[in-house]
């Protein structure tokens, strides 16, 4: 690992699920090519660890035991989790700065990163 990329553990954390709205399958696909080509440059600067858009099913589990469960996340919510990355950067600012790069942020997504803490256990490698 490089000096560069030997820092800190951070997620960013893609919000958005309805950035697509109103786009043509070109523009669709040109737009995806631009997040895999973004997500390849930083996985082959040893930035990027892992990453993956989520699906708009699952399940929301909440109160004492796990005794309320709906269907979810809610696509309609602005603040839906569309995807995330792990990277392994300097500092929170280097994570800012990659952060700033997200093709999707041209679509309203917002991007929230988050260092992760090593404290409870072991980090992304």
């Amino acid at each position: 690992m490089s000096a560069e990329t030997a820092g800190f553990p951070f997620m960013l954390l893609f919000r958005g699920t309805d950035w697509d709205k109103g786009l043509s399958a070109e523009e669709i696909q040109q737009t995806m090519s631009r997040w895999t080509t973004w997500f390849d440059r930083l996985t082959n600067e040893g930035k990027a660890r892992l990453g993956q858009p989520l699906t708009n099913d699952g399940k929301i589990v909440s109160g004492k035991n796990g005794s309320a469960v709906v269907d979810g996340p809610f696509s309609e919510s602005k603040e839906a989790v569309a995807g995330y990355i792990l990277l392994r950067v300097a500092d929170l600012d280097a994570a800012t700065e990659i952060a700033k790069e997200c093709p999707g942020l041209d679509f309203g997504m917002s991007v929230e990163i988050r260092p992760i803490s090593e404290e409870l256990g072991r980090g992304p490698d």
